[in-house]
């Protein structure tokens, strides 16, 4: 999936991204810093300080954030935590449903990642969970967490004005997930832009690519130079190389930055079709009783719908299902940087449910790639032994939901077909 996006979005584009590429050889700036890297990041700043109108429908002041241009939006997550002054032995409250990219940076810090599960509405974390995650966490350490982490699962927005509300209350930083949500927004205002630090991430999945990369959204200019540096190895103001600190290889390239200023100039075309994707989706799937379309549960939310998701009851039938999970995977997951890792058993204690496989391979039968949605990292082995507070919400989620193919190369007919295989598969 991540290489076909990339080479389509590519071919698609108006071509500047070539031109910036062009330049940056042609100026020899062929490192990780030059004027692609600073015109990326001005033009990132413009799109991430617009607003809309808010909840009251009056249109609201743009915003001054600053940002900085990273190798990746896993970098982001570490490069904000470290900004939060998070390290050894402290804790950091991460959203459970999600991709590892929220959780590991945690553990790069040897602090400890405490899983909060989701509500129903966003599928993201829930703020009285949060509260009480946040309590239980001083009453059993003594110390309040050093960060909270949600995530904009799927590009749709988390509770923002809850969770800003008990992430002050505490005053602990939030460090905003917007990596899948690039574009979504709260009452008019972009993701990213209501913590301390705001994630976005550029990967060959994302609503739009660099190839690779990510950047960090900063309240302000002197936030934004103490990630530079230590993005750029903490190096200080010698004539020789002189550390006070430890810091990290994570400044993006200044030709990843030039498919970055091209792919800007495509943006909102990218979301007003996965909006479009998502619509059409709606309208077709309608009618086809037992799969749910997830949509934004009120105006306030405005996803850009990066993947669109449905969930499968569990009494629908699906052809096949009874061979679902049969053999265990051996070739290669997840697109492009995909692993070829064998699986060791065919099945795990947490996994979507029979129909859901069953239709993921009916899907894939037809050359449609699905996957399912990401396994709580409450579930995952690597920790099993973290502090977690659940309500069973993400665990239910991933045993009946899917992930349906969308983004700039899904055309209508692609999206009749997706959902014409959907009912093929049905069994009455």
């Amino acid at each position: 999936m991540e290489q076909k996006r990339i080479l389509l979005c590519l071919a698609h584009m108006s071509g500047r991204e070539m031109d910036f590429i062009r330049e940056a050889f042609e100026q020899n700036w062929v490192v990780p810093m030059g004027p692609n890297v600073n015109g990326f990041e001005s033009d990132l700043e413009c799109f991430v300080n617009r607003r809309g109108p808010g909840a009251d429908g009056r249109l609201q002041t743009p915003l001054d954030k600053k940002v900085c241009c990273l190798s990746a939006g896993t970098a982001a997550v570490h490069l904000a935590l470290l900004g939060c002054g998070v390290g050894p032995g402290d804790e950091v409250i991460v959203q459970s449903f999600t991709f590892c990219a929220s959780s590991h940076p945690v553990t790069y810090l040897g602090a400890t990642p405490v899983f909060v599960d989701s509500e129903r509405q966003t599928w993201n974390m829930d703020p009285e969970l949060l509260e009480e995650a946040i309590k239980d966490r001083i009453a059993k350490t003594g110390r309040k967490p050093k960060a909270i982490v949600p995530v904009a699962l799927y590009g749709m927005p988390y509770q923002v004005d809850r969770i800003m509300e008990v992430a002050g209350r505490y005053g602990i930083p939030v460090v905003e997930d917007a990596a899948e949500g690039m574009g979504s927004c709260f009452d008019g205002q972009v993701l990213g832009t209501f913590g301390r630090y705001g994630v976005l991430s550029f990967n060959g999945n994302k609503m739009i690519t660099t190839s690779g990369g990510g950047a960090l959204i900063c309240n302000d200019a002197e936030s934004a130079r103490e990630i530079l540096y230590y993005a750029t190895q903490a190096r200080e103001a010698y004539p020789y190389y002189q550390h006070t600190d430890i810091g990290y290889n994570y400044r993006m390239s200044n030709i990843c930055a030039g498919i970055g200023r091209g792919q800007m100039t495509v943006i909102d075309e990218h979301i007003a079709h996965h909006k479009h994707v998502q619509a059409l989706y709606r309208e077709l799937l309608a009618d086809v009783e037992g799969v749910t379309l997830h949509d934004n549960p009120s105006p306030r939310y405005d996803s850009n719908f990066w993947l669109c998701t449905v969930t499968l009851d569990p009494s629908l039938k699906v052809k096949g299902q009874e061979d679902a999970y049969a053999a265990a995977l051996s070739g290669a997951v997840g697109g492009a940087a995909g692993v070829v890792h064998a699986a060791k058993t065919p099945t795990t204690d947490c996994q979507p449910n029979a129909n859901v496989e069953a239709m993921r391979m009916a899907l894939d039968a037809a050359n449609i790639e699905a996957r399912p949605l990401w396994k709580p990292m409450h579930r995952q082995p690597v920790y099993a032994s973290n502090p977690a507070y659940v309500n069973g919400v993400s665990e239910s989620l991933f045993h009946v939901g899917l992930c349906l193919p969308a983004g700039p190369w899904v055309s209508d007919d692609d999206v009749r077909r997706i959902v014409d295989t959907i009912r093929d598969a049905i069994l009455d």
